[in-house]
């Protein structure tokens, strides 16, 4: 959403709690071609609650997974999401975009609960407003400028720079539309699981009717099993990535309780659309971030929800040398890599 500089390639890096993604992409104009994918894990706490604490030590991950992915590109695109950002759905007398760009720091002021002099803001035209002609319904999302100068930081520090700003959800949504067809009828509920937060996105014909960010995610897991089963945060952790094969009935009992917890919310995010959207009822669900992975978690939310959920394929429509990519890899790393996808399809100036 914030762009800062004229670039045409980008790499898409997404930062998150427990690792860096990196995807770059080549525009065959029509569709992409995947140059490069990788991971590369952060150590604990290196960013808490959406904030970065530990610049150094992400500065050195992302530096290390640029050098072995032997990455030329020098510019970035990255997303923020949770407190980090603001995002609001207003409603605004109908105007062109001119007019609009010259408003919107007034218009923004009662939607934004920081001094408009402290944020970087963008906003999206979605739509006319249903109800009355004369309006328009216009996306506004903000971010503290403190926010994204930490970000610009880490990326000088790794010897790149920092030329587009995104938002997870809207990454996610990038990553899904370029991937699956839908019909412009189609309500779907995209769902980004990641450590910490996730993300949830109700779209209809590429517009977004309902966004919300919930600070839940694969630590919980964690978190219930070191707690429940008393073993160390390393011991935890071990477990919950080791659960499909395992037959621990109380580690499996824990699971299923987070599950459940994690499932809840979601429906109680998308009952809440339901019951202010004038558009039609979402008819899928489509799940992205390492904890989409998690033992028996898709039919958990399927079942609390009465919806078909599937995890996202990222690559799915993505060209690739079989030589250079191994597709049961990229399978098996694709719910994590939903964002950067997302991320590696910006260019300066679209919305």
């Amino acid at each position: 959403m914030f762009l800062f500089n004229k670039i045409k390639d980008v790499i898409g890096i997404d930062i998150g709690s427990n690792s860096v993604k990196l995807v770059q992409l080549k525009d065959l104009k029509g569709s992409y071609q995947l140059l490069n994918a990788g991971i590369v894990p952060l150590p604990p706490e290196a960013i808490v609650d959406n904030t970065i604490m530990d610049s150094s030590s992400i500065a050195v991950a992302i530096k290390s997974l640029v050098s072995s992915l032997g990455v030329k590109v020098k510019d970035v695109a990255c997303s923020i999401s949770g407190n980090s950002v603001i995002i609001r759905k207003i409603t605004l007398p109908a105007m062109p975009i001119e007019e609009l760009e010259d408003q919107i720091t007034w218009e923004a002021e009662q939607y934004i609960p920081f001094d408009i002099n402290d944020v970087n803001m963008d906003f999206q035209i979605l739509s006319p407003d249903v109800y009355d002609p004369s309006k328009m319904n216009v996306l506004l999302v903000a971010s503290k400028k403190d926010i994204i100068n930490d970000y610009v930081s880490v990326f000088s520090e790794s010897g790149l720079q920092l030329s587009v700003v995104d938002v997870d959800s809207f990454a996610v949504q990038n990553a899904v539309e370029l991937n699956y067809d839908f019909d412009a009828e189609d309500v779907l509920a995209l769902v980004n699981i990641g450590a910490c937060v996730m993300n949830i996105n109700v779209i209809k014909g590429g517009i977004t009717l309902f966004t919300r960010d919930v600070q839940m995610g694969g630590n919980l897991y964690t978190e219930e099993i070191q707690k429940q089963l008393g073993v160390s945060g390393v011991g935890a952790e071990s477990m919950k990535i080791l659960s499909h094969e395992t037959n621990n009935v109380e580690l499996l009992d824990v699971l299923e309780k987070v599950n459940e917890s994690i499932s809840q919310e979601i429906r109680r995010s998308l009952d809440f659309y339901n019951s202010t959207a004038n558009d039609a009822r979402i008819s899928k669900v489509f799940v992205s971030g390492g904890a989409s992975k998690g033992y028996k978690l898709i039919e958990a939310i399927s079942t609390k929800i009465g919806l078909p959920v599937e995890i996202i394929n990222p690559f799915a429509k993505l060209k690739y040398n079989e030589k250079d990519f191994d597709p049961e890899y990229l399978q098996e790393i694709g719910p994590l890599m939903a964002v950067s996808v997302g991320l590696a399809m910006r260019r300066v100036g679209d919305k």
